[in-house]
């Protein structure tokens, strides 16, 4: 499999990507102004203890709370119990000092979650304090290697300390295990002292910038190239691999490179272009089948079509077909769109019992190259595949986008006729307690024309109700569901304002679109104010030079300058004749 990791850095974001096989499969964003906290080690202090909860909130500095579960306090008693079996208060007092470490990120209405049991995590090994076992990457798939790490692990091991040995340690010398462990050890040390020293809330330790992380905890043997955009993080990670081993490691440092060309990195693999489909609810599949994804908080629910593809054998064969294909788009859309908590898919239902078997053990083999944890729980019996993955971070859509300010997040609008009608509602609401003669009211040019009515026969009706006069301006810019109330004052003051154009007026008119009931002629706008060019329609998107002939209220009509000087040398041919 051909891997890459592409790192792209300016002063707003360092971005990296992991590719497979040239495909986006993993991004990761930092920001300067947010800073990623899981794995940082803070001092804290206890704010809150709800033993109706089992859990604690405790002071990290942070604008909110972190949240630690009473499984996740950390005890060197070994007369106590066993937390799960103790209550909260029993083992946290309100204003207590302890060390917590983020392992999730705070993101919505949720502070960030913490624990009292410390991980901390080198090249080859990852540190336990207070614990007394050593753990093997269950990425490691041979037994034999597993048992040689386990022995050196455990010789190495200090006392009253574990060790997890990391994927990336497959194949590392004793020597190379030893350094690591010693880095550790003496950065637990200075935890500690920072513990003594400093007051709570306060931070102990911070982990890696997100080019220094990745190279430590992802870039293996297994990856062809390493391409840093910018010379100072391409030196960063040149230390990092040396700072991490025992001795120069020539063949992975062989690898990283830095990219000159003149092309941007993200462009030139098309990484740009992945990022967009992403972030889209459909995702096509090469068969021309396609996946909808709608997320909740906590759910995720994907949908699989056959959409355009029609097979060419039978049915089940097509099905079977579209759901191993979607199964493996699936699998990295997940990891690149970094989906956590539960997720539903509704795979096109499968009759032949083989074939649901079939693309189960494909679901199953691809999420073996997720780093996160993802569970396949199965089938349901509605026909639906059940999976969890743990939620540590935003997902890539909470990272890049916000909600809209407009429809806030639920993705949809009122229509035209049902913001017409609320519009209306409350338009009469405020022009009653308004003194004044005349208003000029502007709101979106769909709803205009529904309020306006045919003839301006709905207006009209309006203005008899309130006893004013009502100027309404169409805007293509406005909110479909707001209006806004320009001015307010006598009739001939608001008429004024409201008419930005007069009879016998030659102006250049832009013909947006043809007229919806009359398509020979055009429609142009001024200001919001809709101007009909009698036999403009043939000239939309053109600029068409014309004299307003009349003008009402709402709208005003206008003749091609052309065609209104034919027609005079026709009525004047014709005055001659007579004569």
């Amino acid at each position: 499999m051909d891997k890459k990791i592409l790192v792209n850095c300016d002063n707003r974001a360092t971005r990296v990507a992991i590719l497979e096989n040239g495909k986006l499969v993993e991004l990761y964003i930092e920001r300067p102004l947010e800073q990623r906290i899981v794995g940082n080690l803070y001092k804290g202090a206890v704010a809150n203890v709800l033993p109706g909860m089992q859990a604690a909130f405790v002071d990290i500095g942070l604008e909110k709370n972190a949240f630690l579960y009473v499984d996740d306090v950390y005890t060197d008693d070994d007369d106590r119990p066993h937390p799960a079996r103790t209550n909260i208060d029993k083992l946290l007092k309100v204003g207590e000092e302890i060390i917590v470490q983020v392992v999730k990120e705070p993101f919505g209405s949720k502070g960030a979650r913490a624990t009292g049991q410390v991980t901390i995590p080198g090249r080859y090994l990852v540190l336990v304090p207070g614990a007394d076992y050593v753990g093997i990457s269950r990425r490691i798939e041979s037994q034999v290697e597993k048992e040689r790490l386990r022995r050196i692990a455990g010789k190495l091991r200090p006392p009253e300390m574990g060790l997890i040995v990391r994927t990336v340690a497959e194949g590392a010398k004793e020597k190379a295990l030893a350094q690591d462990l010693q880095f550790l050890t003496q950065l637990w040390r200075l935890v500690l002292a920072r513990f003594q020293q400093k007051t709570a809330p306060a931070l102990l330790y911070q982990d890696l910038a997100l080019t220094c992380r990745i190279a430590r905890d992802l870039f293996v043997e297994d990856f062809n190239s390493f391409l840093v955009d910018n010379e100072q993080e391409y030196e960063k990670v040149c230390e990092i691999l040396d700072c991490f081993s025992p001795q120069p490691q020539p063949r992975l440092k062989r690898k990283v490179s830095l990219y000159r060309d003149d092309e941007p990195i993200f462009e030139r693999y098309g990484v740009e272009n992945e990022l967009e489909k992403a972030l889209q609810r459909q995702v096509w599949l090469k068969s021309g089948g396609y996946l909808v994804f709608d997320e909740a908080e906590a759910l995720t629910v994907v949908d699989v079509n056959t959409g355009r593809y029609i097979g060419k054998r039978n049915l089940a064969q097509t099905i079977l077909k579209t759901n191993l294909e979607a199964a493996e788009e699936i699998a990295r859309q997940i990891r690149l769109r970094d989906i956590g908590g539960i997720i539903i898919i509704d795979f096109i239902d499968m009759s032949v019992e083989e074939h649901r078997r079939k693309v189960l053990g494909k679901l199953n083999e691809l999420i073996k190259h997720d780093r996160t944890k993802t569970y396949v729980l199965g089938l349901t019996s509605l026909g639906l595949v059940e999976m969890t993955r743990k939620k540590v971070r935003q997902d890539l859509a909470e990272v890049l986008q916000q909600h809209c300010p407009y429809c806030n997040g639920s993705g949809r609008v009122f229509t035209a006729l049902a913001a017409s009608t609320r519009i209306e509602r409350e338009l009469k609401k405020t022009l009653q307690k308004t003194p004044r003669e005349a208003v000029l009211v502007e709101m979106h040019h769909e709803v205009a024309s529904i309020i306006i009515g045919t003839g301006g026969g709905n207006l009209k009706k309006v203005e008899g109700e309130l006893g004013k006069h009502i100027f309404i301006r169409g805007s293509e810019d406005m909110h479909i569901e707001h209006y806004r109330i320009i001015a307010a004052g006598s009739l001939k003051d608001i008429e004024k304002l409201a008419l930005p154009v007069s009879p016998g007026e030659i102006m250049e008119l832009f013909i947006e679109e043809r007229h919806s009931s009359s398509p020979e002629n055009g429609i142009a706008r001024l200001h919001g104010y809709v101007i009909n060019v009698t036999g403009a329609g043939e000239k939309a998107g053109q600029v068409v030079r014309a004299e307003i002939t009349e003008v009402c209220r709402t709208f005003a009509r206008a003749t091609p300058i052309a065609a209104a000087r034919k027609k005079r040398r026709r009525s004047w041919a014709g005055l001659a004749k007579r004569k």
